[in-house]
């Protein structure tokens, strides 16, 4: 209990469980659509749409924290991890300025505000950043993949996987086995790598489908939105789960 009552007095970890909500919304929604049951769905794009609104509240004050983040990863010794983090937090402080213009216009304080152009602004920095990031958790494990190939236990390993799977190097090109297994083992060993990846390339379906890079529709949307969420939580939650820097 102490724990869920932790999570939830951070302002990250209310953002995430509405985020949750959102999408998991969005997708109950979407399977609902042809079911007849119009009122419910209805319903759940109304919570959807309120989630949405308490989470641009919740987002007022990050576009600071990202700024802070820049700063901080600027000084990393690893120049590939500083500039992919330093321009992902970057483009997330203008994807929150945006964001904040957005909620100013649903509350009503400015009529000015072109809501389809700030969208449109905002997506894109979204997807700069959510680039930026996937191409540092690439960075990093192909420097997990070279780690484990130079460990000597490790490609023993290997070696008896090749050995003893001689119907899949039949199949496969044994170069191509030997490169998933290395690739599969360094991702087994570094679950915090794993997650964010995965997160990453989920959260990547929201801004193609909504700049029509990719269109795909609002069931994949919120499936991809709702599975992110999750990740985010547990990693939130356990902080050993947390890719770092």
């Amino acid at each position: 209990m102490n724990a869920i009552v932790q999570f939830t007095s951070q302002s990250q970890g209310r953002d995430r469980i509405f985020r949750a909500a959102q999408y998991a919304c969005a997708l109950s929604s979407y399977l609902l659509r042809n079911s007849g049951r119009e009122s419910h769905v209805a319903k759940l794009k109304g919570l959807e749409a309120n989630m949405s609104a308490g989470r641009k509240l919740l987002r007022l004050g990050n576009t600071i924290n990202s700024i802070e983040a820049a700063k901080r990863t600027m000084q990393l010794s690893d120049r590939v991890l500083s500039l992919c983090l330093t321009v992902a937090n970057v483009n997330r402080a203008l994807y929150f300025i945006c964001d904040n213009a957005l909620w100013v216009k649903s509350v009503g304080l400015s009529q000015s505000i072109n809501k389809e152009r700030w969208s449109l602004n905002a997506y894109r920095f979204y997807f700069l950043s959510l680039v930026m990031n996937l191409t540092r958790d690439i960075y990093v494990v192909v420097q997990l993949m070279r780690q484990s190939a130079k460990d000597k236990n490790f490609r023993q390993k290997m070696d008896r996987h090749l050995s003893e799977s001689p119907e899949v190097a039949e199949a496969v090109v044994p170069q191509l086995d030997a490169f998933v297994f290395l690739l599969f083992e360094s991702l087994k060993s570094n679950p915090a790598v794993a997650l964010d990846t995965l997160k990453n390339i989920c959260d990547l379906f929201i801004p193609l489908d909504r700049l029509s890079i990719y269109p795909s529709n609002a069931g994949v949307v919120g499936f991809c939105g709702l599975i992110s969420s999750l990740i985010g939580i547990v990693t939130l939650a356990q902080p050993k789960l947390r890719m770092k820097p």
